[in-house]
């Protein structure tokens, strides 16, 4: 898989304005998503789920308790992570790794994103990971502060770093091979490196056997990803979206990419032209905003792309699809016999 720039920082900047405009419950309610992936079904697609949606849990564990300290290489240098009796984690996708690691009841405060497992939504509300308040996580007397470079503003972080907090910012994952690294850098951070190891290589497993059954297709549909939200935000994404990795390993070819488009492009009749997806791929939250599937068909342009015209309509769970976390190779699965009903 190759690497490139995560073109999602588009969809996190237009995230960070729809929360901003909204109140704290409304914010919740927009990020919050169901702990598995939907199950929408059209005239020509049926996306059941066909295998387990939950996170991975290592056959093994050998630290009884986090190995401290630790030396943690974060994006500006070494941390010394000498306790994790109270973490505060600034990003959804990391939240769940935390989880899955066993090492959920360390965590005292998580953002608005943090939606799977369902449990870490009962951990104080910090706000959105791009607009954080540095008064709110400091008042949690975290004694470690997880998140990656989307998490801000900068100011925000060099505040909490100069009361000498331990705060280990991760790089972005920006391709599929980058999933089991993310997770063992969480491990690493949390003092449980072996915890790390076994449920990296458990996720890769499960990764390497979707993409192993995606080899079988022989048919190579074309799959637009749209990130929606509402009337005020419809975009198709394409080469550098992280979308097109998933569509890509899955067996399908992304149609915004064969069309051009590089990260994402507003949604109209003549993009959607140019890219005539065999299907459309959009996340939950997304769909429900423009009121189901009738009221995207009801999006100017796109009843008249094949895709459009047969109701083929996947949607799985923002995070799930997304958060490139230990339901990777769960969500590629599904993708896979979504996109190729012979392989079903």
């Amino acid at each position: 898989m190759r690497s490139r720039p995560f073109g999602l920082l588009m969809a996190l900047s237009l995230l960070s304005l729809l929360f901003a405009a909204c109140s704290d419950d409304d914010a919740e309610a927009a990020a919050s998503t169901t702990a598995t992936a939907a199950a929408t079904t059209t005239a020509a697609i049926e996306t059941t789920p066909n295998t387990p949606t939950s996170t991975p849990t290592p056959a093994t564990t050998p630290e009884t308790a986090p190995v401290l300290p630790a030396s943690v290489e974060s994006i500006d240098g070494v941390v010394e992570v000498t306790d994790v009796s109270r973490v505060v984690v600034l990003n959804g996708d990391l939240t769940e790794v935390v989880y899955a690691l066993g090492m959920g009841d360390y965590v005292v405060g998580a953002d608005v994103s943090a939606t799977y497992p369902p449990e870490a939504r009962e951990k104080q509300n910090i706000g959105y990971q791009a607009s954080l308040n540095a008064e709110g996580i400091i008042s949690l007397e975290p004694t470690l502060i997880l998140g990656n470079e989307n998490a801000g503003p900068p100011e925000v972080i060099e505040q909490i770093k100069s009361l000498g907090i331990p705060v280990v910012i991760l790089p972005d994952v920006s391709s599929i091979d980058g999933v089991a690294v993310k997770i063992q850098s969480v491990a690493d951070a949390l003092g449980v490196p072996e915890r790390g190891r076994a449920l990296a290589a458990e996720t890769q497993a499960s990764i390497d056997e979707a993409i192993a059954l995606a080899a079988g297709a022989e048919e190579h549909p074309k799959v637009a990803f749209l990130y929606l939200r509402g009337a005020q935000v419809q975009m198709l994404a394409g080469d550098g979206s992280r979308a097109d990795l998933l569509i890509e390993a899955a067996g399908g070819v992304d149609a915004g990419t064969e069309a051009g488009v590089t990260d994402y492009v507003p949604v109209t009749p003549e993009a959607l032209v140019t890219a005539n997806p065999d299907i459309l791929l959009v996340m939950d939250s997304g769909l429900e905003s423009v009121g189901g599937i009738d009221g995207l068909l009801g999006i100017p342009g796109i009843a008249e792309t094949t895709a459009g015209a047969s109701r083929a309509v996947v949607s799985f769970d923002d995070q799930y699809l997304l958060g490139f976390g230990p339901r990777t190779g769960a969500v590629l699965h599904e993708l896979v016999r979504a996109i190729h009903p012979s392989l079903q």
